[in-house]
């Protein structure tokens, strides 16, 4: 038999989540699926992050991934928007937990750098690397979803390296056991 995983990347957002879906064998990637969640129509931030947690459920048990790639948030100015982020990543994550399914998160530079070379490159410079790379017919209008993607081949590209933020977690023991501090027993 194969030697086969699939990779479910996410990029996660309160107005848009994009995710992206690899199947790699034998030391190939093979694109799966792109796709985005459109949360701009919602007005309760709440709503949102259950909406995000059910569709990062539902995309677990229709593609049975073996790990999830998650791009970290990135750290602006506006702390309003860093924390509703960091709550999508958060639901997205808790989502794969409680799956048992192993989550390694990535900042936006090294993903970039993964896939193009450059840890500035812009959006449409990952999107068009990724067409390339796995053979892309056409790239979607946003990309968000492209964003997503590129974190599931990033984690492709990084699989038997230390990841350089040590966060790589394998379930909520392993969570816990890494945010001690954060946690409350």
């Amino acid at each position: 038999m194969a030697n086969e995983r699939i990779i479910l990347g996410i990029d996660p957002g309160t107005t848009i989540m994009g995710f992206g879906l690899i199947k790699v064998v034998n030391k190939k990637m093979e694109f799966l699926q792109l796709n985005e969640l459109q949360l701009s129509k919602y007005d309760d931030h709440y709503k949102k992050l259950r909406i995000i947690f059910e569709r990062t459920i539902e995309l677990i048990e229709t593609h049975h991934p073996d790990e999830i790639a998650i791009e970290a948030p990135f750290f602006g100015k506006n702390v309003q928007s860093m924390l509703k982020l960091g709550r999508a990543q958060g639901v997205a994550m808790a989502a794969g937990l409680s799956r048992q399914i192993p989550i390694t998160e990535y900042e936006p530079k090294k993903i970039k750098m993964a896939i193009t070379g450059n840890g500035a490159a812009s959006k449409e410079q990952v999107a068009k690397m990724l067409q390339q790379l796995l053979g892309l017919k056409e790239l979607p209008k946003n990309l968000d979803s492209t964003d997503g993607l590129a974190a599931a081949v990033c984690h492709f590209f990084n699989t038997g390296k230390p990841t350089p933020t040590g966060k790589s977690y394998s379930g909520w023991d392993a969570f816990v056991k890494q945010n001690e501090g954060r946690v409350k027993k």
